[in-house]
């Protein structure tokens, strides 16, 4: 793993879902807790960057009357809508403080939907700075996490899902979600796990 090749692509780490009075917060409390995820992405996105790794932001947002959308939404986008979730301008929209971007950071515009490539231009930004390894983090685990992994794997990156920063609405469902579906698709690891391997490749490249 070459480190100047690694993104590490955080996704909707936003108040909504990540800060107590977030529309979503109440939610995926439970298993932000089961996991310690943002306590995790804070490290990883700490020392990543030290290893020279990109950070990318993938937020996602949406107009005040939700207009981007069907105007009967249903499954996870109707719950979007219900609760009034991640309105540009709004501060449930902002990514949370602890993962402010830095000014080599890339933040994504125009995630609409569950999957980060689908409406924006995460590939042709990745490919342009020479990404071949992606490393995942965010929400839900089973559903933008995952529909974005499974896009990533197709596109011939080398993926690999941070189950400990991950989160969704039950522990049952991260559960399955990590220990089923993400092998099929990507390289599960734990924050620390990966960052044994980006580090140990760092340390090969500056022996070179």
């Amino acid at each position: 793993m070459n480190p100047t090749r690694t993104a590490i692509i955080l996704i909707e780490f936003q108040n909504d879902f990540t800060t107590p009075g977030g529309s979503l917060h109440e939610a995926v409390k439970p298993v932000m807790q089961y996991t310690n995820m943002l306590a995790h992405t804070e490290d990883l996105v700490r020392q990543a960057r030290t290893a020279g790794a990109l950070i990318v932001h993938l937020p996602i947002s949406f107009t005040e009357n939700y207009r981007e959308l069907s105007a009967r939404p249903y499954g996870i986008l109707k719950g979007v809508v219900d609760g009034n979730a991640f309105r540009q301008g709004s501060w449930g929209a902002e990514i949370v403080d602890v993962l402010r971007p830095q000014p080599d950071d890339i933040v994504i515009e125009g995630k609409r939907g569950l999957d980060g490539f689908v409406s924006t231009n995460l590939d042709f930004i990745l490919r342009q700075r020479g990404i071949t390894q992606l490393a995942l983090a965010g929400f839900l685990t089973n559903c933008c996490v995952e529909s974005t992994m499974r896009t990533a794997y197709e596109y011939g990156y080398q993926v690999y899902t941070l189950i400990d920063c991950t989160a969704t609405v039950s522990e049952e469902e991260q559960r399955f979600a990590c220990e089923k579906n993400f092998p099929m698709f990507s390289y599960p690891v734990t924050h620390q796990e990966f960052l044994e391997q980006l580090f140990i490749s760092e340390a090969a490249e500056m022996a070179r």
